[in-house]
């Protein structure tokens, strides 16, 4: 079966830098064994006939980014179940594994994936020319953040909230104005205590050195071109004061160089992320 194109570039963007990260790195920061299956056939193929054009100086920093976060997230998610949590919810989704990757080894835990019902139709198209059977404790919730709250979907797609529920949200809160990320983050005072989030937030240029603030806009008017234009940013004090509110207490809010240290020091292949445009976050609802 031959696929249209992925109706989220900024999904496929995602998609392709973790399977990108599985071909050309040795010393992987994040591994994934469906990773290039996961951009459909047609993409999978061009990706492994020329891997390297996908190995300039800004895709290596960009994908540094996408691995680190992906790691990030799902450190912080393994940590939830270890302490108790048996519900995920992906915001976002996009071309996201972890379904796959989890379902024998944690059975247990019940996946919900939120996203447009487009980027939902297309993956399970996915699924079937891949002969991946969807795993039994997946569940698909149509979400449209613009229209109602992560919360909103979790209850859609009957997740237990007097029960924690441990969220991604990445890649996302970029693309809703600040009027509606204040309405997402201010909703998550609905859950459980226990309950745990992993995002990332784009920084107020007025909080980047100048030369980011370039690299930040030329990323951003790619993205624009794209038809996916980013929309908001924060400071840390603000994404601090929201989580509060919503009673999250942060834990962890890294920048590049936080990230560097922790996940590609020493790296013979001198893979990192460069510029300090995005933070990622780890918050706990006490």
């Amino acid at each position: 079966m031959q696929f249209a194109d992925c109706p989220s570039p900024s999904a496929m963007r995602v998609a392709t830098s973790r399977a990108a990260h599985q071909i050309l790195e040795d010393e992987q920061v994040f591994k994934d064994p469906f990773a290039v299956a996961s951009l459909g056939s047609a993409n999978a193929a061009s990706l492994m006939r020329n891997p390297m054009v996908h190995n300039s100086v800004s895709s290596r920093s960009m994908r540094a980014g996408i691995v680190a976060r992906s790691r990030f997230a799902e450190d912080h998610l393994l940590k939830a179940i270890a302490n108790g949590t048996v519900q995920y919810g992906i915001v976002g989704a996009g071309l996201d594994t972890w379904a796959l990757r989890s379902a024998s080894t944690l059975p247990a835990i019940t996946t919900f994936e939120l996203d447009q019902p487009s980027m939902q139709e297309w993956k399970t198209r996915l699924y079937s020319d891949n002969g991946w059977a969807k795993p039994a404790n997946l569940r698909y919730i149509t979400t449209d953040l613009r229209e109602i709250t992560t919360v909103d979907g979790l209850l859609a797609g009957e997740a237990d909230l007097a029960k924690p529920v441990s969220l991604s949200v990445l890649g996302v809160l970029v693309y809703l104005d600040n009027e509606v990320v204040e309405r997402e983050i201010a909703a998550l005072k609905q859950l459980a205590a226990g309950s745990t989030i992993a995002l990332d937030y784009r920084l107020d240029e007025d909080q980047l050195h100048p030369l980011e603030r370039v690299m930040m806009q030329f990323t951003a008017n790619m993205m624009a071109a794209g038809g996916e234009p980013w929309q908001s940013s924060c400071t840390p004090e603000r994404m601090r004061e929201l989580l509060s509110y919503a009673g999250f207490e942060v834990e962890e809010d890294l920048g590049p160089a936080e990230l560097n240290a922790c996940y590609f020091a020493g790296r013979r292949d001198g893979l990192q992320i460069a510029g300090g445009g995005f933070r990622y976050l780890s918050a706990v609802k006490r």
